[in-house]
This record gives structure tokens, C-alpha cells and sequence, in this order.
């Protein structure tokens, strides 16, 4: 997993919309940009243990997610929101420092998401293993 130095403080945003047609978080803050982020990529990189793991080098790739809905979306506190989605993931906890980190380096991790399924062999559709071709050789009919 792509690994940077998350921010000890990052802003709140001001506005997020659920955008469930497109499957997009759009996150809005008073001094930035507004990102979005698709939901995809959000459950792809949930803050979770079952996703993280407990440790460096327990990170677990995510596959079949490409049409992940958000089913609810619930703050947490004044620190941050839990997304539930389709597939019943609910336990990340997505704070404000961490949201903010995924919005502003959303190109770079989203690139090594894409090499980590490639290396696994996924492929294109990112739901299904790449295809192989195994070499066979050609027979007449009746002989080997």
C-alpha cells in the first residue's frame, strides 16, 4: 500500500454529499478545492482493520469493489464519518485527517491500487482475475 505521512491536523470539511448515482463522496472544505472521491476507492482504502490489517504488511487487497454503493453514511462524533456499504462493510471510521489525506493524494494512491491488482493478477475489469492463455498444441484428428 502507498504509504505516506498522514497530517496531525487536517480541516473539517463543510460540506459531503453522497452522490449515489455516480458513487461519489464529494467533499467540500472552506479553504480548498472540493474533491471527490469515488466509493470504490474509499472502500478500497477504509481505515478498517480487516482492510489495514493490525500492522504494516498486513494490509489485505481489496477486489470487487468496482460497484460498491453507499448504503448509509453516519457522522462520528465532531471527528469524522462512517460510510456503510453494499457489501456490509461498516467498520471503518473515516476521520477528518484521514479523509483530507485520501482526498489530496487521491491520483497517487489510486495508481498503486491499480499496480497492487495488476501484481495479483487483476486486470482491466479489477473484479475478475486477469485472464491467462495457456499454450496448447494442435492436434490432428484422431492423434495426439
Amino acid at each position: 500500500m502507498a504509504e505516506s505521512v498522514l497530517p496531525s491536523t487536517a480541516p473539517i470539511p463543510t460540506r459531503l454529499i453522497v452522490h449515489r448515482g455516480s458513487r461519489k463522496l464529494e467533499i467540500a472544505y472552506e479553504q480548498e478545492d472540493t474533491f471527490i472521491l469515488p466509493f470504490e476507492f474509499l472502500r478500497v482504502y477504509s481505515p478498517s482493520a480487516e482492510v489495514r490489517g493490525h500492522g504494516p504488511g498486513e494490509e489485505v487487497l481489496q477486489t470487487g469493489k468496482r460497484d460498491i454503493d453507499i448504503v448509509a453514511f453516519e457522522p462520528v462524533g465532531n471527528y469524522g464519518v462512517q460510510p456503510h456499504f453494499s457489501d456490509g462493510h461498516q467498520s471503518g471510521i473515516f476521520d477528518w485527517v484521514y479523509l483530507y489525506w485520501l482526498a489530496v493524494n487521491q491520483d497517487k494512491l489510486w495508481k498503486d491500487y491499480l499496480m497492487r491488482l495488476e501484481q495479483a493478477g487483476y486486470a482491466n475489469g479489477r473484479d475478475e482475475p486477469m485472464v491467462t492463455i495457456e499454450k496448447t498444441r494442435r492436434c490432428d484428428a484422431g492423434k495426439p
